[in-house]
């Protein structure tokens, strides 16, 4: 994981801020300013790979000149935006269990002692926002600003399920940092990171927007990750994540294998705005939720559900009791539409739910058996971690299974391989064994996974599976330990 630093709160009067790039409109700035440095790099390398120093042409001249703009750019994010960032420091005396996130200089919450993270100053009256496990198990919480000046926070509150805190010192007219508006972020764009990496204070790091839209845990968990190549490593985490109008664009928080790998993860702005601005409201945050779990309508999916669809969330299970549940949803439905906007992939069914306040209506465009339907939800506070596991839905439908067919062996589950498996549903065929390279591993089959249904048909015994196979294809309704899913699963052709 990683720590970050952060930076200012609002400015809403734009007209007054300085134009940190001017030779190109903003909606081209990325391109222009990416061509230059290629063009500007390639130069260079001619001049060095020959060992002749750059000839002071005017081509060359220019090409130095807009590399020297772009390196202005930066230097001009940095100098708005550090003022803001604040590295923080946490005490832990007593003992507890992990953070949960990497944490720079071992994790205090293990053993008790010290940790550092950083954070951004998002309003000037002393309002900081940072990650939540930065401050999760602290007992005490340092704040210190660029000025030098230090001063002890009060965590005003924190929300786990999207890895934000906010923070409040004693002080006003503190420089602050606006929200970029992350829904218009686009992969390829030039950013920056500020923070604290290994203790080092306001290390800077320059990179672009690799992807947008990344989840990692889950397809229904509340993430919306921005990618970046930004350098980020331990002790970054809570910083910004800048764009080159100064603006936050996200809020670092974590990285994906060594150090220095180039894949660092920030919170959407949209979205750390919207919990920071709950926890300075009631100190607590509701997130809107409609009770499903969704999987990515894949085009082996939509043939098996007989559509045409090129984009949707596919309900794999519905909450019992929940606002989907309420209004009629059920596994296999596609949703297709919320609010009207298209579901080009299932995390903007995601997004559109999260976007809303709780009480607030959601309508959906859905697709059921080849039939568009259209369903109003009011939105439901999202339960804890614990109240999903209980509520979530055991279908009626049995389990089915494949034999050794396409590298897959089932067995039946009696009362006793129920006991020992820890299995209290209702399935009743497991999967025993994957062939690694078969086409049911290729389908996303696992050990363990129970087959309710194939065809949209109950599952008893292994030879219902088998059945729904002599086609050459089936679709299969599976349940594991994270939900249920539907896996289009289909026969290897035989070579002739």
């Amino acid at each position: 994981m990683v720590g970050a630093s952060g930076t200012t709160g609002h400015d809403n009067d734009r007209k007054e801020r300085p134009v940190l790039v001017t030779a190109k409109p903003s909606n081209s700035r990325g391109l222009a300013l990416s061509l230059v440095a290629m063009t500007t790099f390639a130069a260079l390398a001619a001049c060095a790979s020959t060992g002749h120093a750059a000839p002071k042409n005017g081509r060359t001249r220019g090409a130095i000149g807009q590399a020297q703009q772009l390196s202005e750019a930066f230097t001009a994010v940095a100098e708005r935006v550090s003022p803001a960032v604040v590295s923080i420091k946490v005490e832990t005396k007593r003992r507890a269990h992990g953070f949960g996130f990497g944490f720079p200089f071992g994790d205090p919450g293990e053993r008790g002692g010290s940790g550092q993270g950083s954070g951004f100053i998002f309003r000037s009256d002393g309002a900081i926002l940072t990650n939540y496990h930065v401050v999760a198990k602290a007992d005490e919480v340092e704040v210190v600003l660029r000025d030098g000046r230090t001063f002890v926070a009060e965590v005003v509150g924190s929300d786990p399920s999207t890895d934000v805190a906010v923070l409040k010192i004693n002080a006003g007219g503190l420089p602050s940092v606006p929200f970029a508006n992350s829904d218009q972020a686009r992969v390829g764009e030039w950013v920056v990171a500020i923070g604290s990496p290994f203790g080092l204070d306001y290390s800077l790091t320059v990179g672009v927007v690799s992807a947008i839209g990344r989840g990692l845990g889950g397809a229904d968990k509340i993430e919306d990750y921005l990618q970046t190549d930004a350098s980020i490593n331990p002790g970054n985490s809570g910083g910004p994540l800048v764009n080159l109008d100064g603006e936050v664009l996200g809020v670092n928080t974590m990285i994906l294998g060594p150090r220095n790998a180039g894949i660092g993860f920030a919170i959407p702005a949209n979205l750390a705005r919207r919990v920071a601005e709950q926890l300075l409201e009631t100190g607590a945050v509701k997130h809107a939720w409609i009770g499903v779990h969704f999987q990515e309508l894949t085009p082996e999916l939509a043939k098996s559900f007989g559509t045409k669809a090129k984009g949707g969330a596919l309900i794999a299970d519905v909450q019992t009791g929940s606002p989907a549940d309420k209004a009629g949803l059920q596994a296999g439905d596609v949703v297709l539409s919320v609010d009207g906007s298209p579901v080009k992939e299932g995390r903007d069914l995601l997004r559109g739910v999260i976007s809303k306040r709780v009480g607030q209506s959601v309508k959906l465009g859905i697709l059921r058996r080849g039939k568009t339907l259209a369903k109003t939800l009011v939105t439901e506070a999202r339960p804890g971690s614990e109240e999903l596991a209980r509520g979530r839905r055991r279908p009626s439908k049995g389990g089915g299974t494949l034999g050794k067919e396409v590298g897959l062996s089932l067995r039946a589950i009696d009362g006793e391989l129920a006991r020992r498996l820890g299995y209290q549903g209702k399935g009743k065929v497991v999967v025993s064994d994957v062939s690694a390279s078969g086409a049911a591993a290729r389908a996303g089959l696992r050990p363990g996974d129970v087959i309710l249904e194939a065809d949209h048909k109950q599952v008893k015994t292994p030879d219902d599976v088998v059945k729904a196979l002599q086609d050459g294809a089936a679709l299969l309704f599976v349940e594991s330990r994270g939900g249920t899913r539907y896996v289009a699963l289909k026969k290897p052709r035989k070579k002739k």
